[in-house]
């Protein structure tokens, strides 16, 4: 299974490349529950933490508030919300759907100058 990977101490610059303040949000309260990605995630954390224990024995994953995390298309495992999260997100490739709608928000963001 392909891992997911975290990155940590992004410049302003690096995050402006991105796009992240065009990205939609996503948030969730301290919690446990299973997780299947159908796309690739590339998540930007705004507030929180969080560990992510694959499903297949790999050794878990903590990312916290400025960290960029990228989560495979296919990957299974569990949340553990320990700080309440919050975070952009954008999704490639895998479910056209959710690839599209996400795309989609970003478009009207970006149109409407908004930095959420």
């Amino acid at each position: 299974m392909k891992q997911i990977t975290v990155e940590s101490n992004l410049s302003e610059e690096r995050l402006k490349q991105l796009g992240v303040a065009y990205w939609p949000t996503w948030q969730k309260e301290v919690s446990v529950f299973p997780w299947e990605f159908v796309t690739t995630e590339n998540a930007y954390i705004l507030e929180g933490e969080c560990v992510m224990t694959p499903e297949d024995g790999s050794p878990a994953v903590t990312f916290k508030a400025g960290d960029l995390v990228v989560f495979p298309n296919g990957f299974k495992g569990t949340w553990e919300v320990k700080k309440p999260l919050k975070k952009h997100f954008k999704h490639t490739s895998g479910n056209f759907v959710k690839c599209f709608f996400c795309q989609l928000k970003i478009v009207i963001s970006r149109i409407k100058g908004v930095k959420k």
